[in-house]
């Protein structure tokens, strides 16, 4: 895949580093070209400068065939803002933007992008909304016949109630991760846009399980 991240500071690099080191090609973008030089010398990627929101910019980055976008700048709202350009202009359907500020967190939520709020940022955090598939195992008990994993969920499940959710995949939800934060939902919890699931479930049922969460819920009627 082809990712493209803007914001070439700590977090922006390590999250280039990373990315390439597991196959993908990645273009950064950061006004200031002195900033490239965390990327190091064995760095394979475009470093593009200029304005992270610009179209020009984000097409010199390779925007038009990427699959995924990262806002990682230090401003919240040029992320923010080029998170919805790449989003909204160019298709990307994998978007993720940094914010320093929690209480914005929420507002940005509901425009459709999900975000890492920078004192809880982890990059494991960033690299799961950015190649969301499958299921990231978290505990197994001794026996390895149950285990606790974060599930990639599609966003059809958004808006459906994780009753539905547990009724049609046979899991339990053990807890939600929203806006940064863990949640205990209850049966009545419905999914929002970002959330993401942690289940637990039969091991040997995870490939059952991730393909009910990335096909979203049965058409009503249908059971």
């Amino acid at each position: 895949m082809h990712i493209v991240i803007m914001g070439c500071g700590r977090v922006g690099s390590a999250l280039a580093q990373t990315l390439e080191e597991q196959g993908h090609t990645v273009a950064v973008i950061d006004r200031d070209p002195t900033a490239f030089r965390r990327l190091g010398s064995s760095f394979g990627g475009r470093r593009v400068t200029g304005i992270g929101f610009d179209q020009d910019t984000l097409r010199e980055a390779g925007i038009e065939e990427a699959g995924a976008f990262a806002a990682v700048s230090s401003g919240d709202n040029s992320n923010i803002i080029a998170a919805r350009v790449a989003r909204e202009m160019f298709g990307i359907e994998n978007v993720a933007a940094r914010i320093y500020d929690p209480r914005r967190a929420e507002v940005y939520q509901r425009l459709g992008i999900p975000t890492v709020a920078t004192v809880r940022w982890t990059a494991d955090q960033m690299l799961r909304r950015l190649l969301p598939s499958g299921a990231e195992p978290l505990w197994r008990d001794p026996t390895g016949g149950v285990q606790l994993a974060e599930v990639h969920t599609s966003t059809a499940w958004v808006g459906h109630r994780i009753s539905r959710l547990q009724d049609e995949t046979g899991v339990r939800v053990a807890f939600l991760t929203r806006l940064g934060e863990a949640m205990l939902p209850s049966s009545q919890t419905v999914l929002q846009e970002g959330d993401l699931v942690h289940v637990m479930m039969r091991t040997d049922e995870i490939d059952r399980v991730e393909a009910a969460f990335a096909k979203g819920p049965e058409e009503e009627g249908g059971h």
